[in-house]
């Protein structure tokens, strides 16, 4: 070793420290797009992964730190006089929203920022979140009708209304997992939905189950309605992320429009 040290001059000794440092700069700036991508999938504003980005790499050692995220894609550039400019861009994409993973996430964020973890104990806590168990799929069928009959009962329903909706809501979730597992675009899942939704309302009507079919929807058509869309595009423009949330809003008037023509067109043809 000593024999090809004494053939290594320092220039290349710099030079060989420099690409060491980038390459380890780069399994760090790599671990940061992981959660980036994770808060943005898990419904987190643009403006607040940008924010969280930025800090992490700048925790990490990184002199300077540019991000530009929008909904399907985040790209970082890095900055530091020991492995000079890197940049990664990670496409993001199949949000499933949860707000319990995002607190997670914004926890970690602040600990690697106050106690400058290392790679390892990034990966492992990144990792831990990851793996965190969700509601059971009977928890969330429970969830469903809940909500489902809640808002028929809100809106003026009557308490059979109320149970015919809770029912269709369950129904409406085991067509969603269905439809999860083909990896189907968002829109043709809120069409697949509210036609079955509508359909279902209509059916549990004339069978006697319900009493008036517009009570039934308005129950399930608030589970599919992209209230978190709505507003973190609202947040994103109002903190000068206009593009990400102009994005955002048109994504979420659409699939409510496309929502609303389901029902109208079950209603329509029955």
């Amino acid at each position: 070793m000593e024999t090809i040290n004494q053939w290594i001059s320092p220039e290349d000794a710099r030079h060989l420290e420099r690409l060491a440092e980038a390459e380890r700069a780069n399994e760090y700036l790599y671990r940061v797009l992981d959660i980036g991508q994770t808060m943005l999938q898990s419904g987190a504003e643009v403006s607040r992964v940008e924010d969280s980005i930025r800090r992490l790499c700048v925790s990490f050692g990184a002199e300077r730190a540019d991000v530009f995220a929008i909904t399907s894609n985040i790209t970082v550039t890095i900055y530091s006089n020991s492995f000079g400019a890197l940049t990664q861009t990670r496409r993001v994409g199949g949000q499933q929203y949860d707000l319990h993973r995002l607190e997670l996430l914004n926890l970690l964020c602040r600990r690697i920022c106050a106690e400058h973890l290392s790679l390892e104990g990034t990966e492992r806590a990144l990792d831990a979140i990851q793996s965190e168990p969700q509601y059971s799929f009977g928890v969330q069928l429970f969830t469903y009708a809940l909500i489902s009959s809640s808002f028929s009962l809100f809106f003026g329903g009557s308490a059979r209304d109320a149970v015919a909706s809770g029912i269709v809501g369950i129904v409406l979730k085991c067509l969603d997992m269905l439809i999860r597992r083909t990896q189907a675009n968002a829109f043709l899942s809120a069409l697949l939905c509210s036609c079955l939704g509508g359909l279902l309302a209509a059916l549990a009507v004339r069978t006697g189950l319900g009493d008036n079919v517009d009570m039934i929807s308005i129950g399930n058509i608030m589970l599919l309605i992209p209230g978190i869309a709505l507003t973190n595009s609202l947040r994103d423009m109002f903190s000068g992320n206009t593009i990400s949330g102009m994005m955002r809003f048109i994504e979420a008037i659409l699939l409510a429009l496309v929502i609303a023509c389901g029902f109208a067109l079950v209603a329509g043809l029955l």
